[in-house]
């Protein structure tokens, strides 16, 4: 399969888990594990697997911004890259919900805020971080939907 195609089919199941964390109600576990656990774990998975595949005959690395460059110069390691972002930012978007529906946040002000993760992904996550700064909770106890 091709970067190219892997890359489109990542497409679908992203925005399902983006749309779960940002519409769909808390209340229900199973739906829930899909954009914390099921979809960051499988891209995670693919992204050790497109990592292994494509970072070894590069010849770049993390030392430099050139090095990054080269580390990601074919479309298999760049395709690598954008799994790591979407698998990271899905996982946080994950952990921001729960925080913020531990805060007692509203929904229509958590979405926002997911919305920001999603798309520009530390700058969501330090708007929640910002908005639960006083919420001493363990981000991976049960989230409860307060709406």
């Amino acid at each position: 399969m091709t970067p190219e195609t892997l890359f489109a089919l990542l497409g679908p199941p992203t925005l399902l888990g983006w749309a779960i964390l940002i519409l769909g109600p808390r209340r229900y576990a199973l739906l829930n594990a899909l954009p914390a656990y099921v979809l960051p774990g499988a891209m995670s998975a693919l992204y050790g697997a497109l990592a292994l595949t494509y970072f070894a005959g590069t010849g770049g690395g993390y030392g430099s911004l050139d090095a990054v460059r080269q580390l990601l110069s074919s479309d298999g390691a760049l395709l690598a890259g954008w799994v790591h972002y979407l698998a990271f930012d899905m996982m946080i978007g994950a952990l921001m919900a729960r925080r913020m529906d531990a805060a007692g946040l509203a929904r229509w002000l958590q979405a926002p805020v997911l919305l920001l993760t999603f798309l520009f992904g530390p700058v969501g996550a330090l708007i929640a971080m910002l908005l639960t700064l006083r919420l001493p909770v363990d981000p991976m106890e049960p989230a409860h939907d307060h709406n």
